[in-house]
C-alpha cells in the first residue's frame, strides 16, 4: 500500500511540472508530439494560443 501511495504522489508531482497551455514551453512541446497523439482538447489549444 505504501508503494502504490508512493507512485501517486510521484505522479502528482510529475504532472504538476507540465508546461501551462499556451506558453512557448508548451507550444514547443507540440510541436515536437506528433500530430496523431494529439487530443482534441490539445489541436484547439494549440490553435487558440500557438497560432492565433
Amino acid at each position: 500500500m505504501k508503494k502504490f501511495i508512493g507512485v501517486v504522489i510521484v505522479g502528482m508531482l510529475l504532472a504538476g511540472c507540465a508546461p501551462k497551455i499556451g506558453s512557448e514551453e508548451w507550444c514547443n512541446a507540440m510541436k515536437e508530439k506528433p500530430k496523431g497523439d494529439w487530443t482534441a482538447t490539445e489541436a484547439k489549444d494549440f490553435t487558440k494560443h500557438c497560432i492565433f
